[in-house]
């Protein structure tokens, strides 16, 4: 069976359970997309497609003004809740312009969950003065979330230089032996930076997400 061919409620009752509306795009058809955000649409949440593109956007725009396309993320944003729910600052780093559509998918991710988010591209041990450059900045986050392929060595860094919770997203940008992203998955999987978590491979909606709730104010109920 293939993805496409799974029922919308299956997805609807997921989300009935989660602070943010989502699903994800790749194997459904628009049609079906716009299906599903109009039945999330009436749970009043905010609401994120994840992996989408411009196509998609200009259908499901036609049923819901409010949509909105992120090109750097691949996202449709819907957002129905403007209130801030985080504690503090979510910081999202990549190491190389290619790992930006990742980053971005976690920024937006943690956004479209209340929270305040920061962002630094570019910023691999290659030239590792630009992330000591945003130091202190970053020891000023309550989470940060970093995406880094090739080697994966600039989570261990970050998780170096500062006291908080990172969450590793390996990308599967680098050359052959990288094995689409599994040596940088290996590497932060092996990090001796204690505060260091790792997510799957290019899960930028998976880091941003849990980097959301760990942001989120304990005395939140929503």
């Amino acid at each position: 069976m293939k993805i496409s061919d799974l029922p919308a409620w299956i997805i609807i009752e997921r989300c009935a359970r989660d602070f943010l509306k989502w699903c994800l795009d790749p194997e459904k058809t628009a049609k079906q997309i716009v299906g599903i955000v109009k039945s999330l649409a009436r749970q009043k949440s905010n609401i994120l497609v994840t992996r989408t593109d411009k196509n998609t956007y200009n259908k499901v725009r036609r049923a819901n003004a409010k949509a909105k396309f992120n090109e750097a993320a691949r996202a449709i944003t819907i957002i129905n809740d403007s209130q801030m729910y985080g504690d503090g600052i979510v910081y999202v780093v990549c190491a190389g312009t290619s790992d930006i559509p990742v980053a971005e998918e976690a920024a937006v991710t943690a956004r479209m969950l209340g929270n305040t988010v920061e962002t630094a591209f570019d910023v691999g041990v290659a030239g590792i003065h630009r992330l000591l450059n945003i130091r202190e900045s970053l020891t000023k986050a309550r989470v940060v979330v970093v995406a880094a392929g090739m080697e994966g060595a600039l989570a261990s860094v970050v998780g170096g230089l500062i006291s908080v919770p990172v969450i590793a997203v390996p990308t599967s940008i680098g050359y052959g032996s990288s094995f689409g992203g599994l040596a940088s998955l290996l590497a932060m999987l092996n990090s001796c930076s204690s505060n260091v978590v790792v997510v799957n491979i290019d899960n930028g909606f998976g880091a941003g997400y849990v980097a959301g709730l760990i942001n989120r104010k304990r005395t939140e109920s929503h």
